[in-house]
């Protein structure tokens, strides 16, 4: 899953450019001329779901909302979660934004799918300081706590997300898997089985659309625990993908998994392209959301499928893979792309009931972009720095809180690494970096920071054997306490 991985800015074609651009790529897409219905009637009449990975705070942006009510049957929280959301603090239990998301679902008629129990990213620092046995007491106490919360609210859980390498090894920088091993992902399952037996309970995971070395180690997993019995009832293929490159196995891959007896879904869909105006990449995406969603309607047990967002306006994709957006089915200013009538086609034949056409309102630049803040917050702020190191490399979870009486609107997060360290990835940021200089600022979907709220971040980084924890932190120009 991205991280919030995640995972802005498009041109809008017409109907007659998208349909001159269907023809370049062998008319693999049709587009019809007439509306039918939206996607959620479609994907409801032919009994998958059709979800979205919502961020609860962009409710209050009224196209957003617009859409998330109109064209979704399911809804996942983004964030809101995961660990660092929903236990900041050991044994220390925030369900806020949770619960926002939970209240959409049953307020709107959707289908809540929980993401995710036990995760090696976004971890509070805390987690990542615990010694084995505390650790797997930590763990099973969190998966008991929140699924207990949410019991009798979510369909379902991802349990476990992102536990393997792609060479279909046990990831080697989770620190569940460093110090509890292999078992950690069965103790999971069973904490999740008692706290809500009703809840159907999968594992997730990237880069297994199709099959090779890292579904088929999954594969063997399930199959495992089918046979000892160990509750696992479906499997999340997150399915990042990026233009022309569906794996042609991806159906047999879902098939495979359902001949074991348990549910699929696609859980993550994008599909990212650059230059985002092109009318031909447009039409290939358009090509590929099809095949996707074709191939869960081909599979029985495929439950359905997920798009990680609404709009390419707060996308994930372009803060980590860069001149790679326009992955979602909106642009960023909510007009449907070409993938919109694929996916209408693929459900069932219909088209949405406005084609595309060039929007009255052109694009804009999101309200929130990540720029130096014009109004600096006043003085107060708390900084939990944690880290996970190996050999020569390190991600660390970085907690920004906001300890003032006033909201902050942009932020810039400084702080110099004693060790010469140096960042190779971030995300839910913007890094930059100088010497041992690093400034990390809100990504376009994170600048708002409210009184007692906090933003949590993330980097991989890169070290000569020594890897010293910063000392000192400031936000905005305001020294930070370091808890």
């Amino acid at each position: 899953m991205p991280v919030s991985r995640p995972p802005r800015r498009t041109a809008l074609r017409t109907a007659a450019v998208a349909l001159v651009a269907t023809m370049a790529v062998g008319a693999a897409v049709a587009l019809p001329a007439h509306a039918a219905s939206t996607l959620k009637d479609l994907a409801t009449a032919a009994g998958k779901d059709l979800g979205f990975a919502l961020a609860p705070d962009r409710l209050s942006e009224s196209a957003y909302k617009a859409v998330a009510d109109s064209e979704f049957t399911l809804v996942v929280p983004e964030n809101a979660m995961k660990w660092d959301a929903t236990e900041p603090s050991q044994n220390s239990f925030s369900y806020g934004a949770g619960d926002q998301v939970a209240a959409y679902a049953a307020s709107s008629g959707k289908k809540l799918y929980g993401h995710t129990l036990v995760w090696h990213s976004q971890l509070p620092g805390w987690v990542n300081n615990l010694s084995g046995t505390a650790l797997q007491s930590a763990m099973t106490n969190h998966v008991t706590n929140v699924a207990t919360h949410f019991k009798g609210k979510v369909v379902a859980w991802d349990v476990v997300n992102e536990a393997f390498d792609d060479n279909g090894s046990r990831r080697a920088s989770s620190p569940f898997q460093q110090k509890l091993g292999d078992g950690y992902i069965e103790t999971a399952f069973r904490a999740a089985r008692a706290a809500d037996p009703a809840a159907k309970l999968c594992i997730n995971d990237y880069n297994t659309d199709g099959i090779n070395a890292k579904s088929t180690a999954i594969y063997n997993l399930v199959k495992d625990f089918k046979a000892r019995g160990v509750p696992i009832d479906c499997v999340g293929f997150q399915a990042h993908l990026i233009i022309g490159q569906v794996p042609s196995d991806l159906r047999a891959n879902l098939q495979r998994f359902a001949d074991l007896g348990v549910d699929v879904r696609i859980t993550e869909l994008d599909i990212r392209m650059s230059t985002p105006s092109d009318a031909t990449k447009l039409a290939t995406q358009a090509a590929d959301y099809k095949k996707v969603v074709q191939a869960c309607l081909a599979v029985t047990r495929c439950q359905g499928v997920t798009i990680w967002g609404i709009t390419d306006k707060y996308s994930w994709v372009p803060d980590t893979f860069p001149g790679q957006g326009a992955a979602l089915v909106w642009d960023a200013a909510y007009a449907k792309k070409p993938a919109y009538d694929a996916i209408a086609s693929a459900l069932g034949g219909a088209t949405p009931t406005t084609p595309p056409v060039t929007p009255t309102t052109p694009p804009v630049t999101p309200t929130t972009p990540p720029v130096t803040p014009t109004t600096p917050p006043a003085a107060g702020c708390q900084v939990t720095y944690g880290v996970n190191q190996w050999n020569t490399g390190f991600t660390a979870s970085v907690v920004v809180k906001n300890t003032s009486s006033t909201a902050i609107t942009g932020w810039a997060l400084r702080f110099t690494f004693p060790s010469g360290q140096t960042i190779t990835q971030a995300w839910s940021s913007v890094a930059t970096q100088s010497g041992s200089a690093v400034t990390l600022t809100n990504a376009a979907w994170n600048g708002s920071i409210p009184p007692g709220g906090s933003q949590q971040l993330g980097f991989n980084g890169a070290h000569t054997g020594t890897n010293t924890a910063p000392t000192s932190f400031s936000l905005n120009g305001t020294a930070c306490t370091v808890a």
